[in-house]
């Protein structure tokens, strides 16, 4: 049985479907009460709590939490803000398993919203999901449809270990609501509907961490990406096709595991592969699939669409410096 959910419902969803499976899940961060209210009345003030506007401090709480037993699911409201509150996942975290010999294990999940396309500017919109997944002892997934973003979910509150779980505001109608509602009542969001809304199973079930999905079939072109890049690649790739082009689409789902197989495969079929990455180009996504590429002796032709630089304010320019679908036709094009 499946039920029809948004994106944000979705993940709400697993995280009830948890809680109520596992006394040990409990989860925490700023106005965590105000926005996970329903889980609140379900699970209790015990297990679902506020926590004062101290990244540092909530993250590394979490840690020390997770160590004595618990699994909690601690949210950072925008991934932006991760900074400062890096040293509990760079140092702590993603270590201790490794520094213990297995000793110790880190069942933490650190929930966050990331992306643009609203006109929130450098501060506020970034991904740095590639940052991240460099961390050795870091598992960092970026689903793109209600499914994926219930499945993986309940994957990652049952790993033991640490995962980053970010969520784009542009598909949650939650986190368009909180961070960009009446203010910016003139803005129009381009919102991937697939992404928004879809069919979720009753009860969730669980999506492996590291497992790509193929989103379309195509033998002419391997368009990579993950999170609202994939229906940006969707959309192209629908106009590709006008111009007799068959594209596939990846939906990488995770960057750390990366699925390589799914990469070597599209490579061998297309021969031509377009990466497409809301994250920086330096040091990231884009790059660690031209060296799995490379690696692999595939031959096929590379191209990567990313962000260059800090993104504006200026929605206009914002547009073009994120990955949008005429960048991607472009990339196409030059290869042929």
């Amino acid at each position: 049985m499946t039920h029809e959910l948004t994106y944000a419902d979705a993940i709400e969803a697993a995280l009830d479907q948890a809680m109520t499976r596992d006394p040990r899940v409990i989860t925490f961060g700023e106005d965590v009460r105000m926005l996970r209210r329903n889980l609140l009345v379900r699970h209790g003030g015990n297990r679902v709590r506020d926590a004062p506007i101290s990244e540092s401090a909530f993250l590394g709480t979490a840690v020390a939490a997770a160590m004595g037993g618990l699994r909690p699911v601690v949210e950072i409201m925008l991934v932006d803000f991760i900074g400062v509150a890096l040293d509990g996942l760079l140092n702590h975290a993603a270590k201790y398993e490794e520094f213990s010999g297995g000793t110790w294990n880190v069942p933490l999940v650190v929930r966050a919203s990331c992306g643009g396309w609203y006109g929130d500017g450098g501060q506020h919109e970034q991904v740095l999901w590639g940052m991240l997944a460099g961390i050795p002892g870091l598992n960092v997934v970026a689903p793109s449809t209600p499914a994926d973003a219930a499945g993986l979910m309940l994957t990652a509150i049952e790993t033991d270990a640490p995962v980053v779980f970010l969520e784009h505001k542009l598909l949650s109608h939650e986190w368009l609501d909180y961070m960009g509602g009446a203010s910016r009542a003139t803005v129009e969001f381009d919102v991937p509907e697939a992404g928004f809304r879809g069919p979720v199973p009753d009860p969730i079930e669980a999506v492996p961490l590291g497992v790509a999905a193929t989103r379309r079939h195509g033998s002419d072109v391997a368009l990579v990406s993950i999170g609202v890049g994939a229906h940006r690649c969707l959309e192209a790739a629908e106009l590709l096709a006008g111009e007799g082009v068959e594209a596939t689409v990846i939906d990488l789902r995770s960057v750390a595991p990366l699925d390589r197989g799914a990469i070597i495969d599209a490579a061998a079929t297309t021969g031509h592969i377009v990466v497409v990455d809301e994250d920086y180009i330096r040091g990231g996504l884009t790059g660690e699939v031209a060296a799995i590429l490379a690696e692999s002796e595939s031959g096929a032709t590379f191209a990567r669409v990313g962000v260059e630089s800090t993104i504006p304010y200026a929605r206009h320019l914002e547009d073009a410096a994120l990955p949008n679908v005429d960048r991607i036709l472009a990339a196409v094009r030059d290869q042929s």
